[in-house]
């Protein structure tokens, strides 16, 4: 089931506006995750479904697992790329996959914890995915992220000295160990009523879970 075909299943069952909180486990690094996004924008944004981003370390809660990424895995890389081009192209989402992938996100990620003190996450959030998946940009290259943060109206130089805070560096750890407790595995993955649901295909899985 699409995602449109999706949506309009559950806009004729007139349920949208009973739905529950959804946990949102991402990372910027997972393309299938920026797919996520997209779709649960629509909803949250355009409906009355509730989703609270999670961020996490998607390496760290790998290690925690014990797991090797499908980006070291090269069959596994190379279905992921033709995979992530089909699904975008079918959702009608503007997809391009980074020629630079894999981009390190540990900084990125922290970065959503500096921008929810400030209260500009959402934006955040949204610039660095079309970043990465969108535009195709190299943020493994500093100049190149401070671009994107200027963009933002964030100061590249302030930004940098914030990553550096141990805070900061601890609360990634301990949300990603949270994940981790809480039997999450991977991106993108959505916990509702403490039920773990993997994968952007299992979004209407979590939406149904939702309505319960």
């Amino acid at each position: 089931m699409y995602f449109i075909g999706l949506l309009e299943y559950f806009m004729q069952r007139k349920l949208i506006s009973m739905s529950k909180t959804i946990d949102f486990y991402f990372d910027f690094v997972s393309p299938y995750t920026f797919i996520s996004f997209q779709q649960i924008k629509t909803l949250k944004f355009k409906h009355d479904f509730k989703f609270r981003l999670k961020p996490i370390l998607l390496g760290g809660l790998h290690n925690l697992h014990k797991i090797t990424a499908p980006a070291f895995v090269p069959a596994k890389a190379r279905f992921m790329i033709r995979d992530c081009k089909m699904i975008s192209e079918k959702n009608k989402i503007s997809f391009k996959f980074n020629s630079y992938f894999p981009i390190k996100t540990v900084n990125l990620m922290r970065g959503v914890l500096i921008t929810e003190e400030d209260g500009i996450s959402n934006n955040y959030i949204d610039k660095i995915f079309e970043a990465l998946w969108v535009n195709g940009l190299n943020l493994n290259d500093q100049l190149i992220i401070d671009k994107v943060l200027k963009n933002l109206d964030i100061n590249p130089k302030t930004f940098s000295l914030r990553l550096t805070n141990q805070n900061i560096k601890d609360e990634l750890k301990k949300r990603t160990q949270d994940a981790f407790d809480k039997g999450v595995f991977g991106a993108p993955t959505f916990l509702v009523n403490n039920k773990v649901f993997w994968g952007h295909d299992r979004l209407s899985y979590a939406l149904e879970e939702s309505l319960k």
